[in-house]
């Protein structure tokens, strides 16, 4: 039987349920792993700020090597038909000299080789570097709201199964009340039957209201199981549960206002839209930004050459400032901005929307939460009722001045109206943990578990 598996279990008050759930919440564990994401993300976008520092080579093979003949220059290739050029003795110094190759000078191999550090460093990039680090921190702050709104979530999910289950306990003792009762009354029934003093239909009315009480504590008890199914699975806590808390009113709220403004001023999700716009600015200013020039240094660092005239010309290094600005782009640019900018009248108008429903879901919660409390204590005289009808049902039917209808009838009303009294606790909990939650102030919970607290009987 489940109260036999928890005769040992040691009692689980609900703020140690609720560190059992922020330390084996999968969904939890997750969206701190989105934490971390994205701040690796931000932390690789500071590095923007820094210079590009490449190691480059390359090997290429020409059809021909870059050769240059200085007979082909002027002033001697625009005077090639010169009759001093066709003059033996001039012939005959050429020829000393090695022909007309020795006037060819070779500037580079056919197979060229080279290597070298080049760096880029950007000066100025009409904001857009800025507006992506921006970006990149506006999803770090997103995703720790994604993880507070996945935490309040499951604060009150806790509270209903934590609480469900209290509720169940007492569901079941109710019953397991209301069926020793009717076990008593079948027990006089047939105590007088067998005196004579009633008919036999009234001991099986009596019997048949015993069985019917014994089968609702069975199913009652079976809701409990699942209750206790539904939190293990919540807490990932092995073996039985039994609840260290119980339900709980107060004779008074605080003021709504207690619960909106704060909620107004913290709550994640407003939070969540408020990064949602900080990316938005960032993006406009990003497409903003195509549109400025860009300033950057540069610089290159020979580190291999070939034995070449041209490799000996060229400089072993070289720094220089260097600007570019867009003139015609295919990028859209103008419909790009016209899209960030309509992004941010979107988060202003759903900030705007999420403000009205949460302060009506905050002011629904407190009314809520308040007629639980009302009808709990306006019920109290109902029970007191419900108490003195089944005594004097009870005393009717043994005297013969009743029929056992009448006491099974007294006996379920009563159970009935002590559910409902725990049912509407139940629903002051559950009511409150949401008013806590959705204000950023579940840590208080722990408070108004035990300060001027009135304990509802299980």
């Amino acid at each position: 039987m489940w109260w036999a598996s928890n005769v040992m279990a040691v009692p689980l008050s609900f703020d140690e349920a609720w560190q059992l759930v922020l330390k084996n919440n999968s969904g939890l564990a997750a969206s701190q792993s989105g934490i971390i994401h994205a701040s690796h993300l931000s932390d690789a976008a500071q590095a923007l700020n820094l210079p590009q520092v490449t190691l480059q080579g390359s090997y290429t093979h020409l059809d021909k090597a870059v050769e240059l003949d200085l007979m082909d220059l002027n002033p001697i290739a625009s005077n090639k038909n010169n009759p001093l050029l066709s003059n033996p003795a001039v012939q005959q110094l050429i020829q000393g000299l090695g022909g007309s190759s020795a006037f060819v000078t070779a500037f580079t191999e056919q197979d060229l080789v080279t290597s070298s550090v080049q760096a880029l460093w950007p000066l100025y990039a009409g904001g857009r570097i800025d507006a992506a680090q921006s970006i990149r921190q506006a999803q770090v702050d997103e995703a720790k709201q994604q993880y507070a709104l996945k935490q309040q979530a499951a604060f009150e999910t806790l509270t209903e199964r934590y609480y469900g289950l209290v509720l169940a306990r007492a569901a079941v003792g109710t019953r397991l009340s209301l069926e020793r009762a009717l076990a008593g009354h079948l027990l006089r029934a047939q105590k007088m039957e067998s005196q004579g003093q009633i008919a036999r239909v009234e001991r099986l009315s009596a019997e048949a209201a015993y069985q019917q009480a014994r089968t609702d504590t069975l199913a009652a008890q079976r809701q409990a199981e699942i209750a206790e199914l539904a939190l293990a699975n919540l807490t990932q806590k092995s073996g039985g549960i039994e609840p260290g808390d119980g339900l709980f009113l107060h004779s008074q709220l605080p003021p709504v206002e207690t619960f909106i403004q704060p909620m107004l001023a913290s709550h994640p999700g407003l939070s969540l839209l408020q990064t949602k716009l900080t990316q938005a600015d960032g993006l406009l200013t990003a497409e903003q930004g195509k549109r400025l020039p860009e300033l950057f240094l540069f610089g290159n660092y020979a580190l291999y050459e070939q034995d070449t005239l041209a490799a000996k010309m060229a400089p072993d290094w070289l720094v220089g400032v260097g600007v570019k600005v867009p003139l015609i782009s295919r990028d859209g640019i103008s419909d790009t901005t016209a899209a960030a900018v309509a992004t941010q009248v979107q988060v202003k108008q759903l900030t705007a929307q999420l403000r009205q429903d949460l302060t009506l879901l905050t002011e629904k919660s407190w009314r809520e939460a308040d007629l639980a409390r009302e009808q709990y204590q306006h019920l109290a005289s109902t029970e007191r009722l419900a108490q003195e009808n089944v005594r004097l049902r009870e005393k009717a039917f043994q005297q013969g001045l009743g029929t056992s209808l009448d006491v099974e009838d007294a006996q379920s009303r009563l159970a009935a109206v002590q559910t409902q009294r725990q049912a509407v606790a139940y629903q002051y909990v559950v009511c409150l943990a949401r008013l806590l939650a959705l204000s950023g102030q579940s840590a208080h919970f722990s408070q108004f578990q035990t300060q001027n607290r009135i304990e509802v009987a299980s």
